[in-house]
């Protein structure tokens, strides 16, 4: 019996990735593409990634292993989408951007990937050893300030957070959660006595800002326990709606708030 000819490489079925990747070259193709995809820019895709990266979280939030698998997709859509307009453009392509991240990834875990291999290190440990490896990466790129590199887009408790460790690094940090405590009230206090609208959105942006900085002293991520406050609050909600026949519309506050302890009453119970 003769020997079974090998595959050719272009007779080999193609791997998920290498189908998405198809697929998203033949939307940004000039000749018969998507009118809409060929239209788009860094730009104007920037703010739909963002949205999907939050419904990733919304999906796990909701703890729907089907959900979660389509947001990723949907995610990923995004990295591809990003990487075909450069590809297009002569920057870079989607294997520039897998082999950055792995490169990346090995460089800042030299406990597993480096020569001595895995060795007998903590949770704690791993995340200092990151944060140096960063900053190591950022002092090669050049002289920097504290702050440079915390993203303007990112959400903006997300962002207040971050600026406070960052500033926390080169010692600009409150020594116990005393201060940002204290800072809180002096930060209410210049709310109530403020002149106008102008200087009361400042004011209440210093307030929020000295929240986040008291949380972070606590060990709370602010931005998550928000989340799950907005979670919380929109789940009693909609409880107190059932409760009231569908609607809170025309009941006085009174009755409102009756339905509301009647629910917090409900969930400790």
């Amino acid at each position: 019996m003769p020997a079974e000819t090998p595959a050719s490489p272009a007779s080999l079925p193609a791997t998920p990735i290498d189908r998405l990747l198809g697929v998203m070259a033949r939307l940004r193709d000039p000749d018969g593409g998507c009118e809409w995809d060929l239209a788009q820019d860094f730009a104007t895709i920037a703010p739909y990634t963002i949205e999907e990266a939050y419904e990733v979280a919304d999906a796990i939030a909701g703890g729907n292993p089907a959900a979660i698998c389509d947001e990723l997709g949907d995610l990923l859509l995004q990295v591809v989408f990003h990487s075909q307009i450069a590809t297009d453009d002569g920057l870079f392509t989607f294997d520039d951007v897998a082999t950055a991240i792995s490169d990346k990834m090995e460089r800042r875990h030299p406990h597993i990937f480096g020569a001595d291999g895995a060795g007998d290190v903590t949770a704690s440990a791993v995340r200092k050893q990151w944060e140096a490896i960063k900053a190591d990466e950022r002092a090669a790129d050049g002289p920097k300030g504290a702050l440079d590199g915390v993203a303007l887009s990112l959400p903006a408790l997300l962002r207040a957070q971050k600026l406070q460790s960052r500033a926390a690094r080169v010692g600009f940090d409150w020594p116990d959660v005393a201060g940002p405590r204290d800072k809180i009230d002096e930060e209410l206090a210049e709310v109530a006595d403020a002149p106008g609208d102008a200087e009361r959105h400042e004011e209440v942006g210093d307030l929020l800002f000295a929240v986040v900085n008291y949380a972070r002293k606590l060990g709370v991520d602010a931005e998550d326990a928000l989340r799950d406050a907005n979670l919380k609050f929109a789940r009693r909600f909609a409880a107190m709606e059932a409760q009231a026949g569908g609607s809170l519309a025309g009941l006085d506050l009174e009755t409102q708030e009756a339905h509301w302890q009647a629910v917090k009453v409900a969930e400790r119970g």
